[in-house]
């Protein structure tokens, strides 16, 4: 039997997440603390008692979302629960980089700091209402990967996020991804979904974002990870420190491969997988991808003392 730990990207965040960890574990509210600190700002306010439309900003989602998910591992290893745990870590698009922070490799006030930045510049990246993201639901990766192409038209539109075998995210120019919903209703898709977001993630449009990136990943620190690190557009383990820091510049523009990343980890001998920080969505993922690999959901104190009882 073996255990990874897997960490949530943007759409778990809420209001409040992560303040009960605070008030149950110094080691919790110490990472809220230094993320506030290398911000030079209150985000924990804005976490706990702020308005949930500010909150979803990019750039301020991004940050909050690792430090709770940070909070959620500092109560963990208070309980003496620690990374070591884990066969491998791994994170949803941002959550990447809470993994890449809970094993080491970037301390969290690095880490925040690059969360700022990225969320900054990928919101930037492109105007608003230029590009755009969708969900299509009942077709697999690689039919979704033929509707955006024959959606493209000399725009962008890429399969973006290969979530589940049955939830595949396009992302690209507006009027492409438009298409790209109608094309895969009539080549049998059960629901194509426009998304909420301010900017169309992981495609070519978001070139400008991987430059600013690469220059502000080289500034910082990368440490050998303690555990194996399953990289987003790579789907497969990774423990070289140099090779995380470029994987991180090439997941601006590719594609979350995470539907791969967890049947990856399943054929390494996993059999449990814990969601550490907001929410439950890659709990439900993780179950559609493969059924034998249980989970568990660690974001409150009643979860990290569940996951003492095993």
């Amino acid at each position: 039997m073996s255990t990874a730990f897997v960490f949530p990207g943007q759409g778990a965040q809420t209001i409040g997440m992560g303040r009960d960890l605070a008030e149950a574990y110094p080691a919790a509210r110490a990472v809220f603390d230094e993320v506030d600190e290398a911000l030079g700002e209150k985000l924990s306010d804005l976490i706990w008692e702020g308005d949930l439309e500010t909150l979803t900003l990019t750039q301020n989602a991004q940050p909050a979302l690792m430090a709770t998910s940070m909070a959620a591992m500092r109560a963990l290893e208070a309980e003496g629960i620690t990374v070591s745990r884990a066969s491998f870590v791994a994170g949803h698009s941002l959550g990447e980089y809470s993994a890449l922070c809970a094993a080491g490799v970037l301390s969290v006030a690095d880490t925040a700091k690059l969360l700022r930045i990225r969320g900054t510049a990928m919101q930037e990246a492109v105007p608003v209402g230029v590009g755009a993201m969708a969900a299509l639901l009942g077709l697999d990766f690689d039919a979704v990967t033929a509707v955006a192409t024959e959606a493209a038209q000399g725009e962008v539109c890429q399969a973006a996020n290969d979530n589940d075998p049955g939830q595949v995210v396009v992302s690209g120019h507006k009027a492409a991804v438009e298409r790209a919903c109608e094309i895969a209703k009539a080549k049998g898709a059960k629901r194509a979904v426009m998304l909420p977001v301010s900017a169309p993630f992981h495609c070519a449009l978001m070139a400008p974002a991987a430059d600013v990136m690469a220059e502000a990943l080289a500034g910082v620190d990368f440490a050998a990870p303690a555990v194996t690190v399953v990289p987003n557009v790579r789907a497969e383990g990774c423990a070289d420190a140099g090779a995380l820091r470029g994987l991180l510049v090439e997941q601006i523009t590719g594609a979350v491969r995470w539907r791969e990343s967890v049947a990856w980890m399943a054929g390494q001998g996993v059999t449990e997988i814990w969601e550490i920080g907001a929410g439950k969505a890659l709990s439900g993922m993780i179950r559609r991808i493969d059924r034998s690999v249980a989970t568990r959901a660690v974001g409150s104190p009643d979860d990290v003392k569940a996951a003492l009882d095993g």
